[in-house]
């Protein structure tokens, strides 16, 4: 038996990291910005210690193009680095000197905010350099240092006369990475990915108006100097203490962070928790549209305050993926690109106490301020209603600020709802039978009819509502939605004062006979119903179960109720109590019962928007001539 070591070879290593190991060849900036934000957060944590002697001050990382040199410097006033550091942490490619720091100082070290733990990151440079120097100067008192690598296993390195403290990074940009020579293409991802970190970051310079003198004339122009552009704001609102910002604080954050949306926001939530994990941002409540897809994708998830991705899901909850805002943890596990979450335990438990803080901000809103909740209820709805439907636990805690409101603006808890329509509906062996209307032009003649008889109607008329209805049918007790313009009212609520029919059994059956052969079988049931004779003569609804079949199949999920393709069919239900219906039975020639019947179904099937096409243009030729 052999025993030995394997050596793994780093002659292909560069080729690999350019081609396979970031799938975007801009991460690089990121990654060495990140290195150098280290190096300072380092120093000060030893300075605060009494690891190191220097004085910290006010650093601050550089990043400066050469465009004709081909060059990009990467500079920081960090901890830098000996000759055998260079040796230890850069040329073993993947050993991490972020987790040899945490593992020594693992105790002192939680507050120190350290981001890099992969030890490849460094390397991302040769994803767009085809030469890469490091000039670097320890805290400690010894020599610096100068490695040169120009893509190759081969690496040169030597004392430099560099004298102050920290490390500068010196990219000779290859021939297919030009881009990363021009300011705007180095000021865009400066914007994208370091906006919010923690050590201010110079890039270039920006002019700067002053003050007019006392003595300038009105048409003077104002004086202005260059200063330093720091392109980042280190201590971002996400950062503080919720009691040390004011409302003005989180609005100013969200402009800062959406500077091209005007509207302000509804109101924010601010996580903060450092047990069992470690979880800092604040969430914001725009208004919202009916196109639940373009909301998506708003809310930047950070490390340590460096921009990962705006690709939330499996972090946040599905349904406040509509929401805004960021969300920094450092314990939310990414792969070496820092590009695509992994999901696990600790992502789980994240989410569920996202979950738990925005269901109890609800809560706190609604209890504190229920006519501004009321107030806000159409621009929110979506949200909490998709999490009604996708999250249990919300869908718990939901019964204490979801509203569901009426036609007339009365807003109801379900609790509310429930008790007002059990003191109604007196049938106790019956289920309660809640009435919605999801459009109130549209199903205008429908919402009268049921506000006669006294019922309350709800508007429901989110796009998700007839699946939120079937989520409350199955989980709550002893209740049934029906939209207000599906079976008749009469049919679905027994009520003790229903309308008697004027017409005998023998007239009813010559009604019935009649109106089967007149009207299409195919398309219509008809129905006989006794109700008030101010009511509709001819009246179409749509049975709850077929519509709501309906809706399944166009969503793709009546296939497996093995129905394929549903016909139209509908109510045609005729008010036997109707001046107009007695008049079709009394006349004599049957050419005009059926002229009646017909102008009668038409009128029916226009409110529901039915009639189209050739039989629009025949009704309207026919109103014409009954006119004439």
């Amino acid at each position: 038996m052999t025993k030995g070591n394997i050596n793994v070879s780093v002659e292909n290593i560069f080729p690999l990291i350019k081609k396979f190991l970031y799938s975007d060849h801009e991460i690089f900036l990121r990654e060495l910005i990140s290195n150098a934000t280290d190096a300072t957060l380092k120093l000060k944590h030893l300075t605060n210690i009494g690891e190191s002697k220097v004085e910290y001050g006010n650093p601050q990382i550089e990043v400066k193009v050469d465009k004709d040199a081909k060059k990009l410097h990467i500079i920081d006033q960090g901890l830098g680095m000996t000759a055998d550091e260079v040796e230890k942490y850069i040329n073993q490619v993947a050993f991490s000197g972020a987790e040899e720091f945490l593992d020594k100082y693992k105790d002192a070290a939680q507050d120190a905010g350290i981001i890099g733990h992969f030890g490849l990151g460094f390397y991302s440079a040769f994803m767009v350099a085809d030469k890469v120097e490091i000039i670097t100067k320890s805290h400690k008192d010894e020599a610096a240092a100068h490695w040169t690598c120009d893509g190759s296993p081969e690496y040169t390195l030597e004392e430099a006369n560099k004298t102050d403290r920290g490390t500068e990074i010196i990219l000779h940009i290859a021939e297919d990475s030009t881009e990363f020579l021009e300011d705007s293409r180095i000021s865009e991802l400066l914007l994208k990915y370091n906006k919010f970190m923690p050590v201010p970051i110079k890039f270039g310079t920006k002019t700067e108006t002053l003050p007019k003198p006392e003595d300038a004339k009105e048409d003077d122009p104002a004086p202005t100097q260059e200063v330093e552009n720091i392109i980042n704001n280190p201590n971002p609102a996400w950062t503080k203490l919720p009691a040390d910002l004011e409302e003005d604080d989180y609005k100013n954050f969200y402009r800062e962070l959406y500077p091209m949306q005007f509207e302000e926001p509804l109101f924010n939530i601010h996580l903060n928790v450092d047990y069992p994990f470690n979880l800092t941002g604040i969430l914001y409540f725009p208004k919202m549209s009916a196109d639940m897809q373009i909301q998506k994708d708003k809310i930047q998830l950070y490390q340590n305050q460096v921009f990962v991705t705006d690709n939330v899901e499996g972090i946040v909850p599905e349904f406040l993926t509509m929401l805004r805002g960021v969300i920094d943890s450092p314990d939310i596990p990414l792969n070496v690109s820092r590009s695509y979450l992994q999901a696990d335990g600790a992502v789980k438990k994240i989410s569920s106490y996202i979950t738990r803080k925005v269901a109890d901000k609800l809560k706190s809103l609604f209890n504190n301020n229920r006519e501004d909740f009321e107030a806000k209820w159409d621009d929110i709805k979506i949200v909490i209603e998709y999490g009604m439907l996708s999250e249990e636990k919300f869908f718990e805690k939901a019964d204490a600020f979801a509203l569901y409101p009426t036609v007339d603006g009365t807003y109801y808890t379900y609790e509310e709802l429930f008790n007002k329509i059990k003191a109604k509906q007196t049938d106790k062996d019956d289920k309660l039978v809640i009435l919605y209307a999801s459009d109130k032009d549209a199903q205008h003649s429908y919402i009268e009819a049921a506000k006669v008889k006294g019922y309350e109607v709800l508007l429901l008329d989110s796009p998700i509502v007839s699946h939120l209805i079937q989520k409350l049918e199955t989980t709550k007790e002893n209740i049934s939605f029906a939209r207000v313009d599906g079976d008749h009212i009469d049919n679905l609520i027994k009520k003790e004062d229903t309308a008697i029919s004027k017409l005998s059994e023998d007239e009813k059956k010559s009604l019935d006979e009649l109106l089967k052969e007149v009207v299409p079988s195919e398309k219509f049931m008809v129905q006989l119903e006794a109700m008030d004779s101010d009511a509709s003569p001819f009246m179409i609804t749509q049975p709850e179960f077929m519509r709501r079949m309906k809706e399944m199949q166009q969503t793709g999920g009546g296939g497996m109720f093995g129905m394929g393709n549903m016909p139209e069919m509908y109510n045609l239900v005729v008010n036997t109590n109707s001046e107009l219906v007695s008049e079709i039975l009394n006349t004599k020639t049957r050419k005009k019962q059926e002229r009646l019947i017909n102008q009668s179904l038409d009128l029916a099937r226009l409110s529901q928007g039915l009639l189209k096409g050739q039989e629009l243009t025949n009704f309207i030729k026919r109103s014409y001539d009954m006119i004439k």
